[in-house]
């Protein structure tokens, strides 16, 4: 190595240090809050509502979304938001709704840095109401078990769904990327979608058909009863334990496993192309099962339901526990 080449090599180092020695300085004298360097100015905007509604409507784009059972008996909507990119808040022909109003200039939508998140907070009084609508964008969406709904469709693009709250009619969730999470939950009928993403549905009980839809990812159901039961796939297992459907179960799966632990159905059918199928049922069933590569070992039973099992590359292996 040249000396020229040993002394731009110091002089670099050397540079590095002192800039690292100037930000950590410069963090230190901000108590490390990275947020106090963003170049985005956020402000937080309470709306107090006094008008009364049933249904309520949320479309926004950036934010997370959250509901909390208010402690007061007031209704109130809490913002945090960029100065530049608020949310319109209003009551009409008894609808809350929650718009964002987009504001910026051209110039304005390009952040240098960005260290903060938007936020919604919607503090509600009582417990049920009519339909809830929810469209995000970007930002995980958060509805607890104190409330109770009409209907229930909620849509985001980014972002966790995070639903623990009944409804009387319907529950439809749709995510494109990001995770789907229900528990004790009621419903007529139930629809969750996810395109990247795992589903987590534990304790469900749906009067009427439920769907389960996934592109990549895991589909893991627990201690769900309901009258039809389909779920699809492209990549990723499908785990169902203590599944109860009355009438028919589909499964289907292009690559990944399928794997039931105390479950049962009127009449099963289940499909994989490459991938096994595994696990106990409780009750006999009349088997149709095939695979092209791999092993088959199904109870040889000859009363029950209809239970058709098909793999392109995996093993079939079922057995009846009671």
């Amino acid at each position: 190595m040249s000396k020229n080449t040993k002394i731009w090599l110091a002089v670099a180092i050397s540079l590095i240090l002192i800039g690292i020695m100037l930000f950590g300085g410069v963090m230190m004298s901000l108590n490390w809050n990275f947020s106090k360097l963003s170049t985005v100015k956020y402000v937080t905007n309470t709306h107090q509502i006094g008008e009364d509604f049933d249904d309520i409507l949320i479309d926004t784009g950036w934010a997370k979304i959250e509901f909390v059972l208010s402690e007061d008996g007031l209704c109130k909507v809490v913002c945090h938001e960029r100065e530049n990119l608020k949310n319109n808040v209003s009551v009409k022909d008894g609808v809350l709704s929650v718009t964002v109003q987009d504001q910026r200039k051209w110039y304005e939508h390009i952040s240098i840095m960005d260290f903060d998140s938007p936020k919604i907070t919607v503090y509600l009084p009582k417990s049920e109401y009519g339909s809830l609508s929810v469209k995000g964008s970007t930002g995980d969406i958060i509805v607890p078990a104190d409330f109770n709904f009409e209907n229930a469709d909620i849509k985001t693009s980014t972002g966790d769904v995070s639903m623990y709250a009944s409804s009387k009619g319907n529950i439809e969730i749709k995510t494109t990327t990001g995770d789907i999470k229900t528990e004790k939950i009621t419903a007529k009928t139930v629809s969750l979608s996810v395109t990247t993403g795992h589903i987590n549905a534990s304790l469900i009980e749906c009067e009427g058909d439920f769907s389960v839809k996934v592109s990549t990812g895991k589909t893991a159901l627990t201690d769900v009863k309901c009258h039809n039961l389909t779920t699809s796939g492209s990549t990723g297992d499908t785990v169902l334990k203590n599944v109860i459907v009355t009438g028919k179960l589909y499964a289907k799966r292009s690559t990944g496993d399928v794997k039931l632990e105390k479950c049962d159905a009127g009449e099963i059918f289940i499909e994989t192309d490459t991938g096994s199928v595994k696990g106990s049922l409780l009750s006999e069933k009349v088997f149709i099962v095939e695979t092209d590569t791999g092993s088959i070992n199904v109870p040889k039973t000859s009363k029950g339901g209809r239970c058709e099992i098909s793999t392109d590359t995996g093993d079939i292996k079922i057995s009846i526990v009671k």
